[in-house]
């Protein structure tokens, strides 16, 4: 008589500096009968301190090397699509995801030639400005799979390292598993799981993030309390569209161009 053999459950983890460890309070809470790990503040400083070791590499990566990493997801998204419909992501928005990918990886040696410039002025010099990453990225997401990688993906093509709590948690961590096997360094993204409400505020008022996009906060009340937060430092923040987050259209440049500082270099000329 053949052995009746029981299935192994996946835990569905966090993903900080390159790894997947359960939360450190040891909390897990159930979505659609899955354990997901319920992540704590001191998950949240582990994400942030992994990101900032992160970025200074990510940022001085070539673009054209960040655009073959982005690339390289949608590869591995085009692989796994099977898995992903087991989780509810129907073909046309997998598509969509994977289609934005590969947008966004064509624009990582573009944009700088877009939104720099090259300056008039009156003077013997060259004035050069050049965009550069804000650093690190805080991002309440969206619960869709199209709405997490229209902001983790302009983030990262610009050189920004990301912290991300998931709106959508065991597809957040697919794809997290899916940026741990598409040469994408550890720490450029972090993802956590759990209760926005409860680890966003630290995520706003932390001293080393240096932007918080708040696309996926539907609630008026918190978005307010975490733009004050955010104000401590100066964080830049940004809001959700005022017409709707449709994630179907165009996207243009301003997801990218946010995510950037302007630098301004002036150099005299040869005589």
């Amino acid at each position: 008589m053949p052995e009746t053999r029981v299935s192994v459950r996946k835990t569905y983890k966090l993903y900080i500096g390159g790894s997947f460890p359960r939360s450190e309070s040891g909390r897990t809470y159930l979505v659609d009968g899955d354990n997901v790990a319920l992540a704590s503040r001191k998950d949240l400083r582990d994400a942030v301190v992994a990101a900032r070791k992160a970025q200074p590499g990510w940022a001085g990566a070539t673009a054209y090397n960040r655009g073959q990493v982005l690339y390289r997801v949608a590869e591995m998204l085009e692989a796994r699509r099977a898995e992903f419909g087991t989780l509810g992501v129907d073909a046309a928005e997998l598509d969509a995801v994977i289609d934005r990918w590969i947008w966004y990886a064509g624009w990582s040696d573009k944009i700088g030639q877009v939104y720099g410039a090259a300056n008039p002025v009156a003077g013997p010099y060259f004035n050069l400005s050049a965009p550069e990453p804000t650093g690190v990225v805080g991002v309440v997401a969206p619960a869709s799979f199209l709405g997490l990688t229209s902001v983790l993906a302009p983030a990262m093509v610009t050189g920004n390292t990301v912290v991300v709590l998931a709106g959508a948690p065991q597809v957040a961590v697919t794809l997290a598993e899916v940026l741990a096997t598409s040469d994408v360094p550890g720490g450029v993204v972090n993802l956590l799981t759990g209760r926005a409400a409860e680890t966003a505020p630290w995520l706003a008022a932390h001293d080393d993030v240096n932007a918080l996009d708040l696309t996926g906060v539907s609630d008026p009340q918190l978005a307010a309390e975490l733009e004050r937060a955010a104000a401590g430092n100066l964080k830049r923040v940004l809001r959700p569209p005022a017409d709707g987050n449709d994630f179907r259209r165009d996207p243009g440049l301003q997801p990218m161009t946010a995510l950037l500082e302007i630098k301004t270099v002036w150099h005299p000329k040869g005589f």
